[in-house]
């Protein structure tokens, strides 16, 4: 009897060397499982943070982008400006002549007209074909104001050829 009560003890310490075997076994695939998911986990981390590495240098790309159209902008703005400044000098300018051409004129054709000469022609009737006329309109985005100039400029007919110097915004882009 005490042999079969050490054989039953025997067959008791392996039936539960046996289950916890089974459990450190199932432990065990669990726990490779969880190793893989952990490895599989920082291999989406990893592709994760570059992806936002490039997301973030498109990023800056772009904000460089809106930087640069910025500039550019503020460029065109100020060119605007200058732009409109001169005009306004040019027209203020123009209308001085016109104010001292017209006393002059009216007294060289008195002059002329008592000698029995006939008046000399107006603007309009130059062979120049120089006139007071609308030149343009100017609307400023910037100011919100509208410009009517009158000015004395050449008239040419259809057909007369551009000037070969081109604008002064094409003079301005090239040297840039």
């Amino acid at each position: 009897m005490a042999d079969e009560q050490e054989i039953m003890c025997k067959l008791e310490s392996i039936k539960e060397i046996r289950n916890k075997t089974l459990q450190m076994e199932k432990i065990k695939a669990r726990l490779k499982a969880e190793f893989e998911a952990l490895e599989s986990e920082e291999r989406h981390l990893k592709e994760y943070k570059q992806e936002m590495d490039l997301l973030l240098q498109e990023k800056m790309a772009h904000v460089e982008e809106l930087r640069l159209i910025h500039a550019d902008i503020n460029v065109m703005e100020n060119t605007i400006k200058q732009s409109e400044n001169d005009l306004n000098k040019l027209l203020e300018s123009t209308r001085r002549l016109h104010d001292e051409y017209k006393p002059l004129k009216e007294h060289v054709d008195a002059l002329r007209m008592t000698l029995g000469l006939q008046r000399l022609p107006d603007l309009c009737e130059e062979e120049e074909k120089l006139s007071l006329e609308p030149a343009c309109h100017v609307t400023s985005k910037f100011t919100g104001m509208h410009l009517y100039a009158l000015y004395a400029k050449p008239r040419v007919g259809p057909g007369t050829p551009k000037s070969q110097n081109g604008s002064r915004m094409n003079k301005e882009r090239e040297s840039t």
